[in-house]
């Protein structure tokens, strides 16, 4: 049953890149559908149009399964001879720059949302 509810929920989910899909085609907003979609996604649960439980089971397994959504691109990268010239470790260099930013950044801002409020005895 747990699988069933999972496999529903995913689908909820991809009704918002459906939606973003169309949308985009609608009106050649020059950013991903798959961007789209979540901003959709993430206004319909902030304005609760949906409500979380509608969809968390199924967006809990595919972030614990993300990393198998990069293999095929990364085995692709190896069909790439650039990647190991200078051209190469220049990019890797800017991937891991960025990603060690992006970290920091969510690692910040999720520490500023999860300390308590400081209350002042005055």
């Amino acid at each position: 049953m747990r699988i069933g509810k999972i496999l529903i929920q995913i689908l909820f989910i991809h009704v918002f890149l459906l939606l973003a899909i169309g949308l985009k085609q609608l009106l050649s907003i020059p950013i991903p559908a798959s961007m789209i979609g979540l901003v959709l996604l993430f206004l319909a649960l902030f304005f609760k149009i949906i409500k979380i439980e509608w969809v968390e089971q199924g967006a809990n397994w595919l972030m614990a399964e993300l990393l198998l959504f990069f293999i095929p691109s990364a085995v692709g990268i190896v069909n790439y001879e650039e990647i190991a010239s200078w051209q190469g470790v220049e990019i890797v260099l800017i991937i891991g720059l960025s990603t060690f930013i992006v970290m920091a950044l969510t690692a910040f801002i999720a520490d500023r949302f999860e300390k308590p409020k400081r209350t002042d005895a005055g």
